[in-house]
């Protein structure tokens, strides 16, 4: 059986006396593409801020290609260059253009040269379909272009794993299916990715495995069909019907 590339133990996450995870336990398999749906505030978003340390996690483990990211002892910077992540806002800089955007972690991150760190970049940027928008900035661009870009940015660094926090909630309708086509294709391509979002279409054609959170908990997990059609938990069925009212 091959090891995950991610696994969670037991994780806890509070915020003062609110507990926002109460003891998620999860896996995600090589060349897996997992979906996590739930309500507002199950703590979907704060689960994958974990899985990188931009949040601190209360109790448990997270283990990244083997790695323990809790162990005092881990490099939390040199493992952050496997974790690529995708916001819901896409954070570029405005005064940078879509290369320099993309180029700039590996100039300063993994210290390439400027030449290098390029020629890198722009393979990112044409595996999103982006390189003839290169020398163009963030303001020339629409918001699934600049998307894309900071998709391209996290690709650059040639993740072990993409998280992906609601990356089209951003985005005008007619936008969204440019960043779900670069998602299709990187699950294509055998990218590991876990994603939050309410594209239940792109669930249901794309994803491996959906998981339903609620209250800080996984209230059920299970292969696509089988959640959107009969699913177990009397939670999960009313939050599929809400959806598809």
């Amino acid at each position: 059986m091959t090891a995950p590339i991610l696994e969670i133990r037991g994780l806890r996450k509070s915020f003062g006396h609110v507990e926002v995870l109460r003891g998620i336990d999860l896996a995600v398999s090589p060349q897996e593409l997992v979906f996590i749906i739930g309500p507002s505030g199950s703590g979907k978003s704060t689960l994958l801020r974990c899985c990188n340390r931009l949040e601190e996690p209360s109790a448990g483990t997270i283990f990244i290609d083997g790695v323990n990211l809790l162990d005092r002892r881990t490099d939390i910077n040199a493992m952050r260059r496997q974790i690529g992540m995708v916001f819901q806002s896409f954070n570029l800089y405005p005064h940078l253009t879509a290369l320099s955007n993309v180029s700039l972690a590996l100039r300063k991150v993994v210290r390439k040269s400027r030449a290098e760190a390029e020629t890198l970049a722009l393979a990112a940027l044409a595996r999103v379909g982006l390189r003839e928008k290169a020398k163009s900035y963030p303001s020339e661009l629409s918001g699934g272009q600049q998307q894309r870009v900071a998709i391209a940015r996290a690709l650059a660094l040639e993740p072990t794993i993409m998280l992906f926090d609601e990356p089209t909630s951003a985005l005008d309708p007619e936008l969204v299916g440019s960043v779900l086509g670069v998602m299709r294709e990187l699950k294509q391509d055998g990218m590991t990715m876990l994603v939050v979002s309410h594209e239940m279409r792109f669930a249901r054609d794309a994803a491996d495995r959906v998981i339903f959170m609620d209250h800080g908990a996984v209230v059920e997990e299970a292969p696509p069909a089988e959640i959107f059609a009969s699913p177990r938990e009397a939670r999960t069925r009313a939050f599929i019907a809400e959806l598809t009212r």
